[in-house]
């Protein structure tokens, strides 16, 4: 009850996101940089080899981020002086693989890995000198460092030194020794001497491996009181820095979990339950002296995909429960291929902002942060909004002198055909928060309407506002959502299965969405003759109100032998009656066309016939280019045209205008050469993309021109695999 309880409370915060601000409105965070660490590589370096910026922290005037890149065994430094405009301040090569890092005065503490195996751990503790760019020495650690916080008071420097286990020897199971520690130094005069390291023994604490113990994260208190998290044992320690010894330790808990996605079919499917799952605590902070927060990701059996609130002595004081993640599911983020696990709550982070207590929960798979108000430990913190976290936001920093919040994520999908890692910047001021754009409102149930990759947009003919927008085959279902665009930010209201035969439709990939002039739909579904198993064929859909396949039509041969793995990417509707004409993009050019050309298919009803036009191409100096949505406008169409590249690289998003008028569509089948249509540019839409100040999206998909002539474009996050899972949902006016 209280996860739907919650979902529905913030659900109405985000409906009012759009608001005009009042007098006293309140403070949001909204993403003003996005910084690539690609930008940062150090001369000589291969740009093509993995780089990351995974755990982040900032010098202590606010004005300098320091990363962790381990692929690239340094470490980053960037210049926010000017937060609008993040600059490239150079590296520090370390020798080894970073996992940490915290400032003390000029100094940067690095924990560093140089293990040759699992069971063999070593790692050291490089102090580097930040003027210098320079490491100006080392502390052996006797073993694999993990998580470094150093105290309030700067009087001590920690450090988790997990030794991690192997996943791949006894299915990931522990006992794996050597076991881990807590190692520590006192911090004297702002520096660290080798000699005074003291290690506190954590073993035979947890009933989970007590002989190996696996230090994941630790954070230090005003009271210099550490808290440490044994994730593999499920284990909570507590010590006291000043004399070394152990104050309280206990389990983290196990909880039954209820409304979740359990399968992985291809469907988010929130009717199932997991019962006694230990909840495998990764990241934990101090909230006050007697509070502090971990993040539940689970690594082993865990995947509460929570955060829980707990004092020191082990009483829960508040358990998220699946709030987070059916708001993941809200906002079309989540991850429906880690099912096991969710959302994977990862990150935290706690600091104060204009006098109230902030607690910031990442969710390292739906690339998500969520900010809670800190209300005391009576009772439960307020949900007050959730950010875009860039592609799994690993680490979280706080700089609330300078009212910034900074995320890193880890995650480097430039071989994928995706963006790399990127550093991103928030500013918190008075005004709405900009994200998400676009939420769901409730199922029957009270669950939220589940959703992503859209891939295709209609307008209701009659009712301005009124959108409908399909789900391509990242899912197992295809699916026809409603949208209601007049709310802000806008909101799904309903969602219809596609059946055949009351069955949902199978083997379909739904790219486009048009109305029938008659009432219901037509739906374009690409296909992919080139698959070694299972090709699919391009299909023209038509589909009742309901969602029920009414028929079914393919290509004929003539058309349908020309065809690559590129098909159908839009479908659009011109005329009515006899003259009824239903035009289908085709994404790239096929077998039989000139290179920059591609196909406009034209179907007429009534006459059972096809016919094609060329449609010129932009030319793509890098990647490729295509079609991705047709709309019906005036006495043509709109083409949705767009290249494949994401981020910086991106040149070709816009739309354009063909007239169709005196247009004669060669038959199918034919040798004569099809007529070529004239463009026209109506908008490029790189500066609204560009606009969120997150990186330019490449699947702008959708478009739509609604009953009262404004234009709508949605991009398609590819069901959270290998993005961000950030949607964006842009108004464009009136279209002319």
């Amino acid at each position: 009850m209280r996860s739907i309880l919650m979902a529905g409370v913030c659900l109405a915060v985000l409906a009012t996101a759009g608001a005009s601000v009042a007098q006293n409105a309140p403070e949001n965070f909204n993403r003003i940089a996005t910084f690539h660490v690609i930008d940062n590589l150090p001369a000589g370096a291969d740009a093509g080899k993995k780089t990351v910026a995974e755990i982040i922290t900032a010098t202590e005037d606010g004005n300098t981020l320091v990363y962790t890149d381990s692929p690239g065994e340094r470490i980053g430094l960037v210049d926010i002086t000017d937060p609008t405009a993040p600059k490239p301040a150079g590296t520090v090569a370390l020798g080894g693989e970073p996992t940490s890092t915290v400032v003390i005065g000029n100094k940067a503490y690095v924990g560093v890995v140089t293990s040759e195996s699992k069971d063999k751990p070593s790692g050291f503790l490089a102090i580097v000198d930040l003027a210098g760019r320079k490491v100006e020495a080392t502390c052996d650690l006797g073993g694999q460092p993990d998580s470094l916080a150093k105290s309030p008071d700067a009087s001590f420097l920690a450090i988790a030194i997990e030794n991690e286990r192997d996943e791949e020897k006894n299915d990931g199971a522990i006992p794996q020794l050597p076991g881990g520690n807590l190692t520590y130094f006192p911090v004297q005069g702002g520096a660290v001497a080798c000699a005074d390291r003291k290690v506190v023994d954590l073993t035979g604490l947890s009933a989970v491996a007590p002989e190996d113990p696996e230090p994941e994260f630790v954070d230090i208190n005003t009271r210099n009181e550490a808290v440490v998290t044994l994730q593999e044992n499920n284990h909570i320690v507590i010590v006291d820095l000043p004399t070394g010894k152990v104050a309280a330790n206990f389990s983290a808990g196990s909880v039954d979990v209820e409304k979740v996605d359990v399968k992985k079919d291809g469907v988010i499917d929130l009717s199932g339950k997991m019962t006694n799952v230990p909840r495998e605590p990764d990241a934990v902070q101090w909230i006050d002296d007697n509070r502090f927060v971990t993040a539940d990701e689970g690594d082993w059996k865990g995947g509460t995909r929570s955060f829980t609130i707990y004092d020191k002595t082990g009483k829960v004081l508040h358990a998220s429960g699946t709030a987070p993640e059916h708001m993941a599911v809200r906002l079309g983020h989540y991850p429906e291929k880690r099912n096991k696990k969710g959302i994977e709550m990862e990150g935290a982070e706690v600091a104060t902002f204009g006098g109230e207590k902030l607690i910031f929960a990442g969710s390292e798979r739906a690339s998500l942060v969520f900010v809670y108000r800190d209300k005391g430990a009576g009772e439960a913190p307020e949900l007050l909004q959730v950010l875009p976290g860039g592609v799994g936001p690993e680490g979280l920093l706080a700089i609330p002198s300078r009212g910034l919040f900074v995320t890193a994520s880890e995650n480097d999908n430039r071989e994928e055909g995706g963006i790399g890692s990127v550093v991103t910047v928030y500013k918190r001021a008075p005004g709405a928060a900009t994200y998400p754009t676009l939420v769901s409102a409730d199922d029957k149930n009270g669950l939220p309407i589940w959703w992503g990759a859209l891939s295709g947009f209609a307008a209701d003919p009659k009712q301005p506002g009124k959108l409908y927008a399909v789900t391509d085959s990242f899912y197992a279902q295809a699916r026809i959502l409603t949208i209601d665009a007049t709310s802000t930010p806008a909101k799904i209201t309903a969602a219809t299965v596609v059946t055949r035969d009351g069955q949902p439709a199978k083997g379909l990939d739904l790219e486009g969405i048009a109305i029938r002039p008659e009432g219901g739909f037509w739906l374009a579904s690409e296909g992919n003759p080139e698959k070694k198993e299972n090709p699919t064929q391009n299909l023209l859909v038509r589909a009742n109100a309901d969602g029920s396949i009414a028929e079914e039509i393919a290509l004929p041969e003539a058309l349908a032998a020309q065809a690559i793995r590129y098909g159908f990417e839009g479908v659009a509707v011109t005329g009515t009656g006899a003259d009824e004409t239903v035009w289908l993009g085709v994404q790239r050019e096929w077998k039989d066309d000139p290179k920059g050309f591609v196909k406009l298919i034209a179907y007429k009803p009534a006459a059972k016939s096809f016919g094609y036009v060329h449609y010129p191409l932009e030319k793509s100096e890098k990647g490729w280019g295509g079609i991705s949505e047709l709309t019906s406008h005036k006495d043509g169409l709109i083409v949705l045209e767009r290249d494949n590249l994401v981020g910086p690289a991106a040149r070709v998003k816009k739309l354009y205008f063909v007239s169709l008028k005196d247009v004669v569509p060669v038959p199918a089948g034919t040798e004569a050469k099809p007529p070529v249509l004239t463009k026209a540019e109506v908008k490029d839409l790189l500066p609204l993309l560009a606009a969120p100040k997150g990186y330019v999206l490449d699947k702008v998909e959708s478009f739509a021109v609604d009953a009262a002539g404004n234009g709508f474009i949605v991009t398609d996050n590819d069901g959270i695999d290998g993005s961000s899972g950030e949607t964006q949902f842009i108004p464009l006016g009136a279209i002319n």
